[in-house]
């Protein structure tokens, strides 16, 4: 358990350092074709499936891979 807090810790200062330094490389997220936006008056809604889809497939992916090798 303890690997798996260590990784996941050292992934959430990866992410924080992107979105700090380098924000550019995260512009993509919510403008994906398939992401929904519903904007009248007051009223604002968001909902990024495929932007999601896509994440959950990297992360996945990443899973697996520590899964295989650790």
């Amino acid at each position: 358990m303890y690997r798996w807090l260590i990784i996941i810790g050292i992934l959430l200062v990866v992410i924080g350092l992107v979105l700090k330094f380098a924000p550019w490389l995260i512009n993509w997220f919510g403008n994906l074709p398939g992401d929904i936006h519903y904007d009248r008056g007051d009223t604002k809604i968001f909902f990024p499936i495929t932007s999601m889809l896509l994440i959950s497939f990297i992360l996945s992916m990443i899973i697996r891979i520590i899964k295989k090798y650790f």
